[in-house]
């Protein structure tokens, strides 16, 4: 493993004369809220390297740099967490991306499949997994496990090469555009603090519920980054929603509420939850959160749903795209009930030549489906 930054300087000086390099990542964050990096793993057709970033002394400025060398494309296989790592640490996003698991969904792989389905569907080879659920902040560490984590960027580079090759065949290479934009947008893993409640499931609707819900999920976020640990160990969602709920003014409000914890509410924290609580009931209504009202589905709206899934599963099958990258139940529930005016992905660009177009054509009566030796398929009119 690479334990100095002098050999990490060369490692990356090597990498970067290649057109580009595999990158995957072990860490650790059942206990944090941010990643704690405990491996890097890169590779090029020509070097492979394991990096270990908590060794004493170690900068890892040559891996950021490299990162952001625009002449070297960086691969990953399913690439968020690996990249939210990156962000974090190095305050950059590896640019250009090319991530196998999108990839792999628009030639035809499936529905997010990982990585080592992915090995055994391009190369045959069955990757033993023992080793998955290693602790990765332990030194040292066996051969069996290095060998299993630069597996994960070794076999990666048969994987680029032919799902890159398979893509400029079909001319499909432009249809990760949009995919790998939102992966290389700083929006993706800098999500501000008021916009955390965002990410909560929306059991509330009125107003000041959904207001006093904002203001306490943004403290809870705060909270989480500033001491590290996970959003859990600050609030319990189940809590948030009771005192967005209940409303409490007081401490002894705070007190009665199911979800919090006896004694809690006279901590700093408790202080803190009730003045969010009145700061937020002290908004103007105009400034409160709404969320928009969805118009009433038209009659028979869920049987064009049902009509637009077969459509959906007809043109993955045909085109060998999964369903999952065309469009999703939300997309298809859209189209049924709004048509063209719908706002979604799926009646823009290559989706729309190769499923929206088909899917307007279905609810308004261009389309037909029907059977033809036990098959069904799309008919025009």
């Amino acid at each position: 493993m690479i334990d100095t930054t002098a050999a990490l300087e060369e490692a990356c000086r090597l990498l970067a004369q290649s057109d580009f390099i595999t990158i995957d990542t072990e860490f650790l964050r059942e206990t944090t809220f941010w990643p704690e990096l405990c491996l890097i793993q890169m590779a090029s057709p020509e070097h492979e390297y394991i990096v270990d970033p908590m060794a004493k002394g170690l900068d890892l400025k040559p891996f950021f740099e490299l990162m952001a060398n625009s002449a070297v494309v960086k691969v990953f296989h399913a690439a968020r967490q690996d990249i939210e790592i990156i962000f974090h640490l190095g305050d950059l996003l590896p640019h250009p991306i090319f991530d196998t698991q999108v990839a792999a969904m628009v030639c035809g792989f499936g529905d997010s499949v990982s990585y080592d389905q992915l090995v055994q569907k391009v190369k045959n080879v069955h990757i033993d997994k023992t080793s998955r659920f290693t602790d990765w902040s332990r030194r040292p560490l066996s051969e069996k496990q290095l060998d299993y984590a630069l597996a994960d960027v070794t076999h990666l580079r048969d994987v680029y090469l032919k799902l890159k090759g398979q893509l400029e065949a079909e001319g499909r290479a432009e249809w990760l555009t949009e995919e790998m934009a939102i992966l290389e947008s700083r929006e993706t893993y800098d999500l501000p603090p008021e916009h955390a409640w965002q990410r909560l499931k929306m059991r509330l609707r009125k107003p000041t519920e959904l207001a006093v819900m904002q203001y306490v999920a943004a403290w809870r976020e705060r909270e989480a980054r500033a001491r590290n640990v996970p959003r859990s160990r600050v609030l319990k969602d189940d809590a948030i929603y009771e005192i967005a709920q209940q409303q409490p003014k007081d401490v002894e409000a705070l007190g009665r509420l199911r979800t919090i914890p006896k004694g809690w509410e006279r901590s700093s924290s408790g202080a803190a939850i009730i003045e969010q609580v009145n700061t937020a009931l002290a908004l103007p209504k105009s400034e409160m959160p709404h969320l928009q009202r969805h118009a009433h589905a038209p009659e028979g709206t869920q049987s064009a749903v049902e009509l637009l899934k077969v459509l959906l599963r007809l043109t993955s099958e045909k085109h060998g795209v999964a369903s999952k990258v065309i469009a999703n139940s939300d997309d298809l529930e859209k189209i049924a009930a709004e048509g063209e005016k719908a706002e979604v992905a799926a009646l823009q660009g290559w989706r729309k030549e190769l499923f929206g177009d088909l899917a307007l054509k279905l609810i308004s009566g261009g389309v037909g489906l029907r059977f033809v030796d036990k098959r069904v398929e799309a008919v025009e009119f």
